[in-house]
């Protein structure tokens, strides 16, 4: 680097002194080196504030577990799904198949993997696209990736499919199969170029037998049709001989997904309010991608609001990572205190956070309770997590107002909430994000 400067010896030793003159940094230095930096950075007073209660708090079932995977979209999603089950079935609680979900998720996503290798075939192998994808594929996913795969794949109850040892543990095994989708990306790339898409294609099949089989290994067969047998909360027996997923979906679920749609909040320069936007190679099928409205933080909370209100609960997107902990089940940038402990100021507007990739959305949570202060504004949130009970308050969390504004960027609501001018910006001709936008970076 042309004129760069050196820290020189004289710097260190200024550092030094300074250090020594510090008496809280040797307090902190001896509390930090025997106890955990969790414990010792949260401040109990600070999150007091964040009781417990709430102006609106919608009753749903007890959390579940997605344990060592990526698939919180997919638990999200279940968990506003098992409550129709229940409510239809007249149970007191239902459990859906994330097994079988993922099982069709990554089938589809393979295909779609190839279906972009051999589309970019014509891009060097050191263009950016191609280092991207690359990357392969995993567990995470966004809601309109899980409505693709149950419109065509439909629902199981859990104990049709039910997790596995490896279902609930992703990680050694789509290290495998990344490596080979990178050797098959070659060879379609390579057959594409020699002999055209066609050839590719039917190359392609070939290779899906292979990864079919690999998952029916790794996770179970999914079932075709299977007998669904239930107790009512009388202990009525229930059966329902013969039925597909698609049928049970319909039957027991019976939620219309074309009545929703992804709202995000991301305030940066290249995507103005008021606009739809997709992102390009992000989906599980290829027949249906993404797509986005985007909204100014402050009407997206109205938004929500709304829904819960309507006793429904509301599917979201956000950073976890940002002032939270599994063990306080706290999510709050005024009950941390590590920044001001180093004296290390990480303030930056959200804005600039997304632009340079200091944050991006990473988890998917269920909105099930609100606090509304005396004006009517909310000033926390009761949220439904799927890190098990051992989690937060029985598994549920406690997001700050401080830090939804900041840190949430995507909803799921109903459309009968937006106004007639936002379902037309939705409904338009979306503008194509590149495929390394911070909005695409759940499916990663």
């Amino acid at each position: 680097m042309k004129n760069a400067k050196p820290i020189s010896s004289e710097l260190v030793a200024a550092f030094r002194d300074s250090y020594h003159q510090d008496a809280a940094a040797k307090i902190y230095s001896a509390a930090v080196s025997s106890t955990e930096f969790e414990k010792v950075t949260f401040d109990p007073v600070a999150a007091a504030v964040l009781q417990d209660h709430f102006t609106i708090d919608l009753h749903t079932s007890a959390v579940t577990d997605q344990k060592k995977t990526g698939r919180c979209w997919l638990f999200a999603s279940m968990n506003l799904f098992r409550e129709k089950v229940a409510e239809n079935c007249n149970m007191e609680r239902a459990e859906l198949s994330g097994c079988y979900l993922a099982f069709w998720d990554k089938f589809e996503k393979i295909n779609f993997f190839l279906e972009a290798a051999i589309d970019t075939a014509d891009l060097p192998s050191d263009d950016r696209t191609i280092d991207w994808l690359y990357g392969g594929i995993g567990d995470g996913g966004q809601w309109d990736m899980m409505t693709a795969v149950v419109r065509k794949y439909g629902v199981v109850p859990f104990e049709v499919m039910p997790d596995n040892a490896q279902s609930t543990d992703t990680r050694r095994h789509w290290a495998l199969l990344n490596s080979r989708l990178r050797k098959d990306m070659v060879e379609v790339r390579r057959l594409t170029a020699e002999k055209g898409e066609e050839a590719a294609r039917a190359r392609k099949e070939e290779m899906l037998s292979a990864y079919f089989r690999a998952l029916c290994i790794l996770y179970g067969e999914p079932p075709a049709k299977f007998d669904y047998t239930y107790e009512d909360k009388d202990k009525n027996y229930h059966i329902d001989r013969g039925i597909t997923p698609l049928e049970f979906y319909n039957k027991y679920v019976g939620i219309d997904l074309s009545d929703y749609v992804s709202v995000i909040n991301s305030p940066t320069a290249d995507k103005p309010f008021g606009k739809s936007y997709t992102v390009k190679y992000l989906g599980s099928t290829v027949e249906q991608g993404v797509r986005y409205l985007n909204l100014p933080m402050s009407k997206l909370e109205m938004i929500v609001v709304e829904q819960l209100r309507a006793g429904e609960p509301v599917w979201f997107g956000s950073d976890c990572g940002k002032y939270g902990s599994g063990k306080t089940g706290i999510w709050d940038p005024d009950s941390y205190t590590a920044e001001k402990m180093l004296g290390l100021d990480t303030t930056m507007s959200k804005e600039d956070r997304l632009d340079f990739c200091d944050s991006k959305m990473n988890h998917a949570m269920v909105i099930t309770g609100v606090n509304l202060d005396e004006n009517g504004r909310p000033d926390r949130w009761k949220i439904q997590n799927s890190w098990g009970e051992e989690s937060g308050h029985k598994g549920y969390f406690i997001g700050s107002e401080k830090w939804f504004y900041e840190f949430v960027y995507q909803i799921v609501i109903n459309k009968k909430y937006l106004t007639e001018e936002q379902i037309a910006a939705y409904e338009s001709d979306p503008v194509v994000l590149e495929p390394w936008d911070p909005m695409g970076a759940l499916a990663l």
